[in-house]
């Protein structure tokens, strides 16, 4: 018997028609749980939205106040004869696997995830189930990111090496950019961080959250010199602009996932490629598929065919759902 008839994967979105909700809806709803801030994943004009409290707070810093209904860890609300509860996806502040729990079985949806330790968000938490619904942004053996901090020491080191320069490093607005200031302060990196404009809203709102990114500085007013020596954080499609010509001979950086592939980063004029993903490699993606042991695997986006490739031989029904609108973010 199929697993999970309960649920209705569509184009846009997965729907639980028994509630008349829905997970990750690209269109507006009148419900809809989230799992977590991205633009992606998270879009304006629901009539009601269920997420975590840090996933609420970056809609309403994004779209406008949301009508929403905070859902924190842990936590079990029952809409009809469905059991909901939130738990960490380690994806970004507030991110959330969706556990749904119905007719005897348990469905995962885990949103976008990674299992490297992060200290902008609480780490991904396993939970076994029957179907776990799974992304594959890096669904290929070729990805297997680097440990962290070597990443982050390359970034200090090019400082200490050329210190009349600055770096400038394209990181995502949300998630990615608090996570380089961040790692970086764990290595013990005490100076003034520079943020373009761009990036201020959202770094202000982790601080207000309770995340630490110590002392940030605008760009804007500073004088040239007083960037030399300095690491400056901006949006991925600053890197190239007129923006950038008025700092100090800049170390162009990028943090990504997407750094492994060279081609990307030649496209894009980068000096220093920084892997660095909010994103599960293929290592952890097949050990959390592992770990978890559902009957099923259902894929939302990426590189679907290997992972499906890889369940099958394992004995594990899977198939891509062919989601659309998901896409494949500067990570």
């Amino acid at each position: 018997m199929a697993l999970a008839r309960w649920i209705t994967p569509h184009p846009t979105g997965i729907h639980i028609p028994a509630i008349d909700m829905w997970i990750d809806p690209s269109e507006p709803v009148a419900r809809a749980l989230v799992t977590h801030g991205h633009a992606d994943h998270a879009r304006g004009g629901h009539q009601t939205v269920w997420a975590t409290p840090e996933t609420l707070a970056i809609m309403d810093t994004r779209y406008g106040a949301q009508n929403g209904v905070a859902v924190a860890y842990g936590e079990s609300i029952r809409m009809g004869e469905v059991d909901i509860s939130f738990v960490p996806a380690g994806h970004v502040l507030g991110s959330a696997q969706i556990v749904l729990d119905h007719a005897g079985e348990r469905v995962v949806v885990s949103g976008d995830y990674k299992r490297r330790a992060d200290p902008t968000c609480v780490p991904f938490q396993p939970v076994p189930c029957d179907v776990f619904v799974t992304e594959a942004t890096f669904g290929l053996p070729v990805f297997r990111h680097p440990e962290t901090r070597d990443e982050i020491d390359k970034l200090l080191a090019a400082l200490r090496t050329e210190p009349e320069r600055c770096v400038l490093v394209g990181a995502y607005a949300l998630g990615k950019a608090q996570r380089v200031i961040a790692e970086a302060r764990a290595m013990g990196f005490d100076d003034p961080i520079y943020l373009h404009g761009a990036m201020q809203r959202l770094c202000d709102l982790y601080v207000d959250l309770g995340v630490d990114l110590g002392e940030l500085r605008p760009v804007a007013g500073a004088a040239k010199a007083e960037l030399q020596g300095r690491i400056i954080v901006a949006p991925p499609s600053a890197l190239g602009d007129r923006w950038s010509r008025r700092l100090p001979d800049p170390i162009t950086a990028m943090a990504s996932g997407w750094m492994r592939v060279r081609q990307r980063a030649r496209q894009r004029g980068v000096e220093l490629p920084l892997i660095l993903s909010d994103h599960a490699d293929w290592d952890e993606l097949t050990r959390t598929l592992t770990e978890i042991a559902p009957k099923e695997v259902w894929v939302t986006h990426g590189r679907e065919d290997a992972l499906v490739h890889w369940c099958m031989t394992r004995q594990i029904k899977a198939r891509a759902l062919d989601l659309v609108g998901f896409e494949d973010e500067d990570d």
